[in-house]
């Protein structure tokens, strides 16, 4: 019987161990969760500060007041403006002058 109780106290050990060690792993996973939690907020209030900034600096009067300034850029008369057709639209007509 004192065989029988030693194996039991072996496995008991053994079984104590086990759940300190994998107590201990899951505050350690729940620490490091906690962290790339935080470092997701921080990165993301950094992608809202980049995009408000990306915002500002695209504003187009900003854009045309530094090409006019800095680049000496002007906008072209509407005589020397010429529009052409999309993309789509060129497709569309190259497929009917197939048809011809």
């Amino acid at each position: 019987m004192s065989r029988l109780a030693a194996v039991l106290l072996a496995v008991l050990v053994v079984c104590a161990l086990s759940v300190v060690s994998s107590q201990h792993r899951a505050r350690k996973m729940f620490v490091a969760l906690q962290s790339e939690q935080d470092r997701a907020l921080r990165l993301d209030d950094e992608w809202g500060q980049l995009q408000l900034e990306q915002r500002t600096w695209s504003v187009s009067t900003r854009v045309e007041k530094i090409a006019s300034q800095m680049l000496h850029m002007r906008v072209p008369d509407e005589k020397r403006i010429h529009a052409l057709a999309g993309q789509s639209e060129l497709h569309a007509d190259a497929g009917k002058d197939a048809g011809k």
